[in-house]
């Protein structure tokens, strides 16, 4: 076979697997899976698809994944479709399972490297659902810096009575505090999922397709766009023919992904009332990539960057309804017109940001669910970056202002979430507590869980406005509430949270981005004096090997920071 051929332009890692005499084994193989003689001439697309039966999240992508194969072909390429994994944040949480979850979103970035790393995919397309597999297969594209394009699994519709999943956890708090009925917790239960799709408000899912789409990586409205739709499908199909005009232009993650494209993406979020782990993902996604991105840039970027967006968790409307007015291209619009974004930043398209919203019409007269600028729900960022003596790297807090700015109470001091939820239920928890969970970090849990099962039962119960909660864990993108997480040094790494005991006086400040321990500095020091080490939880497996490679929750919670 020649190596020669009117694409070797574009096929720069597949020649090298399938061309020659000396790659006729290789060859062989492949037409096994369906190759023919010309399909050997033209780029190979690895369609990385998160399909999986575990969630209904992920339920569908194998369909979209096999439309995507379809549109490459289309645009003369050839597809090939492989899988990698996901897991369910929903259904793991509050387990010893949730420590998998942040621990996933390597495994698919490591495995989207390996898979298309090895097998000379010249351009790839990745397809994700659930909250750690969208950034973890950025993460998997960056590291290869090929063309890529990443699509959006879109989001689920409403379950009855507008509910969604934050609604179930929230009944479990209602039901311990007598609320809801065993009755009404079923039938909340037993409705509120109701097919195919993501979590519906601007949860973390929701949060990370918009700022995907912001960055560039995605086409136009691949963030808003139901699960099941026709806007969906052709969103797939689409994609081949953008791949390959990428491959054409030889247009890399690295082009996209610039500290430009980063700080687009960081506005939108804040903008939308998105979620805490956008900051961990971002950092993470920035990381490999190689832009220098810090917790410093969220807290200058949202000085000037109000939120506008009524979605739950904490506001009214859910995804599928901002889907319905337009999704976040208006937005985006709105924003551009306004001069804060960078509208010359190169997107998916091969176009830059600024011709892709150049012919968006705005939102339909009327609309409440994004505000008028002159009108915003919070004049500048709800995602809130603490420092003070109980985070001396950092912590980060999602405050709308719907909470109150600032919150002074008793510490009341769990070891675990389990233990946390425990005492909220049984009514251990009451007003004016500050719950401090902790040894629930990247390296202390191990995995960094979400505190969705204790936030929600809070809430539940009535006790939103009246305790808070700080933990070295995160929060999912449907916690709310006077809420901090990612409280740095963790507590395992002998941070300050570590050393906190029942009773001790805890203030969190919005206005002053503080979180503060109410010790003397020489009281701190005898306490860190007499702190001892717990032992590792896991000494085997992948828990065991992410505790030892996983760097701080502040630089992104990424396991290649030191090698």
């Amino acid at each position: 076979m020649s190596d020669k051929n009117k694409d070797s332009s574009s096929r720069k890692f597949s020649s090298q697997v399938v061309d020659g005499v000396e790659h006729a084994p290789s060859r062989a193989m492949l037409r096994a899976v369906g190759f023919g003689d010309e399909d050997f001439k033209k780029p190979q697309i690895g369609i990385a698809s998160t399909w999986s039966m575990v969630t209904p999240c992920n339920m569908h992508i194998n369909k979209l994944a096999e439309e995507v194969n379809r549109g490459v072909d289309a645009a003369n390429g050839k597809g090939i479709i492989y899988g990698t994994i996901t897991v369910s944040d929903g259904i793991s949480m509050g387990t010893e399972g949730m420590k998998y979850s942040l621990v996933s979103r390597e495994v698919i970035a490591d495995s989207i490297e390996s898979v298309s790393g090895c097998m000379g995919h010249d351009g790839i397309i990745a397809i994700g659902g659930c909250d750690k597999n969208m950034p973890g297969c950025l993460m998997g594209m960056a590291r290869l810096n090929r063309p890529s394009i990443f699509i959006y699994g879109g989001t689920i519709q409403p379950g009855k009575n507008h509910t969604d999943i934050i609604s179930v956890f929230e009944a479990v708090g209602g039901h311990a505090n007598g609320r809801v009925s065993d009755i009404e917790l079923k039938q909340i239960e037993e409705t509120a999922i109701p097919g195919a799709g993501s979590c519906g408000g601007m949860y973390t899912a929701n949060t990370m397709a918009s700022a995907i789409e912001a960055l560039g990586m995605s086409l136009p409205n691949s963030s808003a766009q139901d699960a099941i739709s026709a806007e969906k499908v052709d969103d797939c199909l689409l994609a081949g023919e953008a791949i390959m005009e990428l491959l054409r232009k030889d247009i890399k993650p690295s082009d996209i992904m610039t500290r430009a494209a980063f700080e687009n993406a960081i506005k939108v979020v804040i903008v939308l009332g998105g979620s805490t782990n956008a900051v961990l993902h971002l950092l993470a996604i920035a990381h490999t990539i190689g832009v220098d991105l810090s917790l410093d840039d969220f807290t200058r970027i949202g000085q000037d960057t109000p939120v506008l967006a009524d979605l739950r968790p904490s506001g009214k409307y859910l995804m599928s309804e901002l889907i319905k007015i337009g999704g976040i291209q208006p937005l985006m619009k709105m924003m551009l017109d306004r001069g804060m974004l960078d509208g010359s930043c190169i997107t998916v398209t091969g176009k830059t940001l600024a011709e892709n919203l150049k012919d968006v019409k705005p939102y339909p007269a009327g609309q409440e669910i994004i505000q008028d600028f002159d009108k915003p729900i919070k004049s500048e960022s709800h995602l809130v970056i603490l420092r003070g003596n109980l985070a001396p790297q950092g912590a980060v807090a999602k405050l709308t202002g719907k909470e109150g700015l600032s919150f002074t109470g008793t510490a009341r001091v769990f070891n675990s979430e389990e233990e946390t939820l425990k005492g909220i239920l049984d009514g251990t928890v009451v007003s004016g507590d500050v719950l401090v969970i902790r040894y629930e970090g990247p390296k202390g849990a191990p995995g960094m869980r979400e505190m969705l099962s204790p936030t929600s039962a809070i809430m539940g119960k009535g006790l939103g406005k009246d305790v808070a909660l700080v933990t070295d864990g995160r929060f999912s993108g449907g916690s709310h509430g006077f809420v901090v997480g990612h409280i740095t040094p963790e507590a395992i790494e002998g941070g300050p949270i570590g050393i906190v005991e029942n009773g001790d006086k805890i203030t969190i400040d919005a206005q002053r981005h503080e979180v503060q321990l109410h010790l003397s500095d020489e009281e701190i020091a005898v306490r860190m004096a007499a702190w001892k080490k717990p032992a590792p939880r896991y000494t085997r497996g992948v828990l065991a090997k992410y505790a030892k490679t996983v760097s701080s929750a502040s630089e992104g919670a990424v396991t290649d920071k030191y090698l």
